[in-house]
């Protein structure tokens, strides 16, 4: 028996100027920068969460732009097994999260638990 949940959505954003890309955001969206987030270093700018709201991660790339979303899970092996038996493959496996693609095209993240309250408003699989 594991648990997931719908963790965060990641603005791929492939630019020499992450700080221009995230206030860009962060005006968009209605949620400040949160410069004291311990992700918010090197290619990565956080927004304010509010709570119980997914996460929101600006992040410069070097692939296309793109929006993707992570999964959180108390256990990243049983979750991607369960992907994978719903037509989900591996793209890469990283030392601290599972880059996926969906049958349908798209990238997401299985990730190491990341948000508070854990495992409250999350799915559980036996």
């Amino acid at each position: 028996m594991h648990y997931s949940r719908l963790c965060a959505l990641l603005i791929d954003c492939n630019t020499p100027d992450i700080d221009q890309a995230a206030s860009f955001w962060a005006e968009a969206l209605g949620r400040p920068i949160d410069p004291a987030h311990p992700g918010t270093r090197g290619p990565y700018r956080m927004l304010e969460t509010p709570p119980d709201e997914p996460i929101v991660q600006i992040q410069r790339v070097d692939h296309e732009s793109r929006i993707h979303i992570d999964i959180e899970t108390d256990d990243i092996p049983a979750e991607v097994g369960r992907l994978e038996k719903l037509g989900a493959s591996v793209v890469s496996r990283l030392e601290r999260w599972v880059v996926m693609q969906a049958p349908t095209g798209q990238r997401f993240c299985v990730v190491r638990l990341q948000r508070p309250g854990f495992p409250r408003n999350a799915n559980r699989w036996s």
